[in-house]
């Protein structure tokens, strides 16, 4: 009767063990789509670019600073596309920043806010940023879920044991990034 009991007990165990792993590799999937997401939209949003600097070049030739800052942050963030979440998140935080900027500048030009391509350019982008806010959610909540998993008794016992290990968070990198351009006339 003994034998049976601890059999019992080795079979609720190990059941136990694979839901706990089931559920880490679950995890470790929503990650990777999460972040295949943000990829997809940083990616659109990146291609999109160009074509708004050309519309924007014929108005804004003495901008120069502006529109050069943006070339160079699309560069950074394009380089940093096989980067980790922090890497990513701060090249891509200044490209943000950059657009922000051109689209704050772009508001002194009367001409150019009433140009049907740069009106359509600037809602494409906007519609971008929007889904890269999604994305980002959502990546950031399958990594609070699977770091949940790896750090909790007794889930952490068996992540420890396959190597699974916590996601880095896609974050802003600093206040800079966060903040809100600023238009001046």
């Amino acid at each position: 009767m003994f034998g049976w009991i601890v059999l019992a007990l080795v079979v609720g165990v190990v059941g136990y063990a694979i839901v706990i792993y089931n559920g880490l590799v679950s995890n470790r999937q929503m990650v990777k789509e999460g972040w295949s997401g943000i990829d997809v939209q940083l990616k659109r949003r990146t291609d999109l670019i160009p074509n708004l600097m050309e519309t924007v070049k014929g108005y804004m030739a003495h901008e120069r600073e502006t529109l050069d800052a943006v070339v160079n942050a699309r560069a950074k963030a394009t380089s940093a596309s096989a980067a980790g979440p922090a890497a990513r998140a701060q090249a891509e935080g200044e490209l943000s920043a950059a657009l922000g900027r051109l689209i704050a500048v772009a508001e002194a030009y009367p001409d150019l806010k009433a140009n049907t391509t740069f009106l359509e350019f600037q809602t494409a982008l906007q519609g971008v940023e929007d889904e890269i806010q999604m994305a980002r959610r959502y990546y950031n909540g399958a990594v609070r879920n699977l770091n949940i998993q790896v750090e909790s008794f007794p889930s952490n016992l068996v992540a420890n044991a396959f190597k699974f290990e916590q996601a880095e968070y896609f974050e802003l990198e600093n206040e800079a990034e966060r903040a809100v351009p600023q238009v001046k006339f």
